[in-house]
């Protein structure tokens, strides 16, 4: 999940239970502002963060929400504005997203660099070991108090106990390497369990978690007294956890505090924009009404002078006089008018955000069976699953649920003809189109430009159409020549999930799909599921989704054994 950085006063996150907070600090943060090159992605930010606010970012990825993470935990200087911390010897939490195991590592090693211990043990060991040379070092006992803080003392015990709650039948000598990705995921959750710190920054603590896991992610959230700052694309997490909101508006450049929780920033929201676009219609509708009417008094004062010109051999001074004077009359409402409009409070019009507008392009109906398994089992290393007797049939929709580990991937590899059996027999239905989206999202994940990674997965689509295909997914030119493995898990989310509009599908197959992707991104995929019509695997722990989402049939995994209901 996450790993230390240098910072200020920066130690890898994890949890301190309410009663051991010996420091009640807070986070002030005054017209912070920041950008990638000439992109500016927020300005004038101000934020406190007191003991016990739980503050969530949200916003469109690439808002700049990590970037506001890192400048908070000090890893990234502010372009403008600045931080400060009360008491000033406080320590900050971040845990950013963590993707590679170190080699060599055991879990132990892991949980230790994660909580900020093994930094704050070498640092005393330095400065011990001046002390003992003689040199002149009144650090120690300023290393000494840090390493007592993050709980150094006991850490060691404290892993033991916590791994048996959180991550059982995992060792504190395992190496990282060896864990299955549901594994690390819980080890990462040990972590925050077990750091001691004054105010925490989290980027996406809820993404790879299981249902018991978030549970006790939020309880444990819930009952900190500290301040804590999150990034989440879990809507349920966000409800039950965060106080305030801060939103950061890409489209608009502003930022936005919603005191309250998730679900009254949700109502907030869209009352400010409402407002914010009768509010520029009416100003809309009112300059548009002054120009006709300054156009209607130019178009007379012209027909005056006309009228004058065409009767000027009529020589009666006095039609002559009223013509002019009817002239200059319009001509003086007409300028009128233009100081009107031009004294208008000027109402801008809200920018639209980039939205993505998902379809599920479908082809033609499989067969009346999809796939089966027939005394079904898989063996990898120590785990199995099954066996297994299960029939998918056309038009079925099934949400598989389980616990990290439980055997969820593994059975839709199983179902799909990817694992191999030890025991049973597996089979694919006639006219099966798959479109998957992984939980790895392994298409991705090489050193092709992603323009042609995705060309590969459909060589019948010119370059530009794939180009533009991507842009409506957000990836735009700077992307599509990069490498696919270097862009970001919420970018190759998009590029997965902008295949399965490239090529018809009528098996649906999504495997944590919501992972990474931001809040709008999932209610757009919600909808495309709503309208897709074929056969769907749905794999997720998103508790929304699992509610929003219609499906026909459930499924349980369990240490290897799937029940259906």
């Amino acid at each position: 999940m996450g790993s230390a950085e240098p910072g200020r006063h920066l130690t890898a996150v994890g949890a301190r239970s309410a009663t051991m907070c010996t420091v009640s600090a807070t986070l002030v943060a005054r017209g912070l502002a920041a950008g990638h090159g000439t992109k500016v992605l927020f300005a004038g930010l101000d934020l406190v963060v007191a003991p016990g606010d739980v503050v969530g970012l949200v916003g469109v990825n690439g808002a700049g929400k990590s970037t506001l993470l890192r400048t908070l935990a000090g890893l990234l200087p502010a372009e403008e504005g600045g931080i400060s911390l009360s008491p000033p010897s406080a320590t900050v939490g971040y845990l950013p997203q963590e993707h590679e195991r170190r080699d060599g590592e055991t879990v132990l090693g892991a949980l230790a660099r994660r909580t900020g211990v093994a930094r704050a043990q070498r640092e005393m060991d330095d400065a011990l070991a001046a002390l003992t040379a003689g040199t002149p070092d009144d650090g120690y006992a300023d290393a000494l108090e840090r390493w007592l803080a993050l709980g150094g003392a006991d850490l060691d015990d404290r892993v033991a106990e916590v791994l048996a709650s959180v991550a059982p039948g995992v060792a504190a000598d395992a190496p990282m390497t060896g864990l299955s990705g549901g594994q690390a995921a819980r080890v990462g959750l040990a972590a925050l369990l077990l750091s001691r710190y004054d105010v925490l920054l989290l980027d996406e603590p809820t993404n790879d978690l299981d249902l018991a896991g978030l549970d006790q992610l939020e309880s444990f959230v819930r009952g900190l007294r500290t301040g804590v700052v999150l990034v989440s694309h879990d809507r349920e997490f966000l409800a039950r956890t965060v106080t305030r909101v801060v939103e950061l508006d890409l489209a608009q450049q502003l930022v936005r505090v919603h005191d309250g929780g998730y679900e009254a920033y949700l109502v907030e929201r869209e009352v400010a924009r409402r407002h914010a676009r009768e509010e520029y219609e009416e100003f809309a509708d009112t300059k548009a009404g002054l120009e006709a009417r300054a156009r209607m008094q130019k178009n007379w004062m012209a027909k005056g002078v006309r009228d004058s010109i065409k009767k000027s051999k009529d020589g009666d001074k006095h039609i002559k006089a009223a013509q002019r004077a009817s002239s200059e009359k319009q001509a003086a409402k007409a300028k009128q008018t233009q100081r009107i409009i031009e004294r208008l409070d000027v109402v801008e019009e809200p920018r639209k955000e980039w939205e993505l507008r998902m379809e599920i392009a479908a082809a033609p109906r499989a067969g009346a069976v999809v796939a089966t398994l027939r005394g079904a089992v898989v063996r990898r290393g120590g785990f199995q699953l099954g066996p297994v007797d299960l029939q998918v049939d056309w038009g079925d929709r099934l949400a598989i649920t389980g616990g990290n580990g439980a055997g969820k991937s593994t059975l839709l590899a199983a179902l799909l003809g990817r694992a191999e059996l030890a025991e049973g027999t597996a089979s694919l239905g006639s006219g099966v189109r798959l479109g998957e989206v992984d939980q790895a999202r392994r298409s991705f994940l090489g050193d092709l430009p992603l323009s042609a990674a995705f060309g590969a997965e459909v060589p019948d689509l010119p370059d530009a159409e794939v180009r533009t295909l991507l842009a409506k997914f957000g990836l735009r030119a700077d992307h599509v020549v990069r490498p696919a493995g270097s862009l970001s898990p919420g970018e190759r989310t998009r590029a997965a999930l902008a295949l399965l509009q490239a090529r018809g599908v009528n098996v649906l197959v999504l495997d944590e799909p919501t992972n990474h992707l931001d809040l709008p991104a999932i209610e757009q995929l919600e909808q495309a599921l709503a309208d897709y019509t074929g056969t769907l695997l749905l794999v997720t722990h998103d508790r929304r989704m699992l509610d929003a989402v219609a499906v026909t049939r459930r499924l349980s995994v369990s240490g290897g054994r799937v029940s259906e209901g």
